[in-house]
Order: C-alpha cells, then sequence, then structure tokens
C-alpha cells in the first residue's frame, strides 16, 4: 500500500508571507552639487587689481577732501584774525580822534587844567573802550607785590608803606581774564629805614 503524497508547502511568515525575501529596488541617491572650479590665476590677479585701482581712488578722493578743508579752515581763520582787527580798530578810532583834538584845543590855549581835563577825558574813554574788550587795569598800588601781575623794577626804604607793598606805579598793566597781557611794572616798599625787612622778590 502506497503512502500518501505529502505536498511540501513553503514556509510562510507570521502575517502569511512567503519567507523569501522580495528586496525592493532602493531609490538612487541625489547627484550633489558640484562646487564651482576655483579662480584661474589671471582672474586672481585682475580681481586685485581692480581693487588696488578702487583703494587708490578712494585715498586720491579723500587727500582732495581734507586739502580743501584745510584750505577752507585757513580762510575762516584768516577772515576771523581780520573782523577782529577790523572791530578793534574801530573801537579805537574815536579814541584817537578825541586825542588829535585835545592836541589842538591844548596848542590853543593857556589853561593847563582844562588841557589835563580834556586828556583824563579822552584816558578814560579809551580804558572804557578796552573794558568792553574785556581788557581790565591791573590794580598796582597799595596792593601787596603779585609777581604774577607786577614787575619790580626797584625797592626803597619807606615809612609810610610796610614791606612788600606796591608804592608807585611806573608802568600800568592790562589782563584779560585769566590772561595777563601786560604786567604792571612797579616800585615796591622795603619798610621803614633799619626794619630790616626784606621786599618780595
Amino acid at each position: 500500500m502506497s503512502e500518501p503524497e505529502t505536498t511540501t508547502k513553503s514556509a510562510q511568515d507570521p502575517n502569511g508571507q512567503n519567507g523569501e525575501a522580495t528586496s525592493g529596488e532602493q531609490p538612487s541617491a541625489a547627484a550633489e552639487p558640484q562646487a564651482p572650479p576655483p579662480p584661474s590665476v589671471e582672474q586672481r590677479l585682475a580681481d586685485a587689481l581692480a581693487e588696488s585701482a578702487r583703494t587708490r581712488d578712494q585715498l586720491l578722493r579723500t587727500a582732495a577732501d581734507f586739502d580743501n578743508f584745510r584750505k577752507r579752515s585757513r580762510r575762516e581763520i584768516d577772515d576771523a584774525h581780520r573782523r577782529g582787527k577790523e572791530t578793534t580798530v574801530k573801537d579805537l578810532l574815536p579814541v584817537f580822534d578825541n586825542f588829535e583834538r585835545a592836541i589842538v584845543h591844548a596848542e590853543g590855549t593857556a589853561d593847563a587844567k582844562a588841557v589835563a581835563e580834556g586828556l583824563r577825558m579822552v584816558l578814560k574813554q579809551f580804558l572804557d573802550t578796552l573794558e568792553k574788550m574785556g581788557i581790565q587795569r591791573v590794580v598796582a598800588v597799595g596792593q601787596p607785590f603779585d609777581p604774577a601781575q607786577h614787575e619790580a623794577i626797584q625797592h626803597i626804604e619807606s615809612p609810610e608803606h610796610p614791606a612788600g607793598v606796591v608804592m608807585h606805579e611806573v608802568q600800568s598793566g592790562y589782563r584779560m581774564g585769566d590772561y595777563l597781557v601786560r604786567p604792571a611794572m612797579v616800585v615796591v616798599s622795603k619798610g621803614p629805614p633799619g626794619g630790616g625787612a626784606a621786599a618780595a622778590s
């Protein structure tokens, strides 16, 4: 008696699919972009020359602008100095006009007091003009000697003035704010005779 024919089935996976793996087709990898070729030596040289030309042009323009600025500043400074001198002269001209009138008046009169009074008026006008310009007279007589404002030309004994005090003013000094235009030339007391006090220097 023959044995029943058995049919061998292929093994199935748990999902009922054939155990033989069927591999699907893998997608081809995307092509990577290629980097541009490096510039040639000739191209790099041309770029460097162009950049050098641009830099040189900028430097030339900057130098021209600076030269124009320097010339303009010089003109403005010169104009400011000229205007300052012009203003000063205009302020002083009336004083000199009055001096001339005082001289003419003195030549035609024998009254010394009238001449002196006229000169004092002109001097006051001159001092007022200086004060308007910011220039003030240095106070000297009766003040302690100050080397920052006074220039001593002589030291003499005086029973009336303490040592180191200005007795006489030989030439007036002037200052403009904190700036000393000219020191006052003065005579300084050494104190009473035999006092032994040294004058301030």
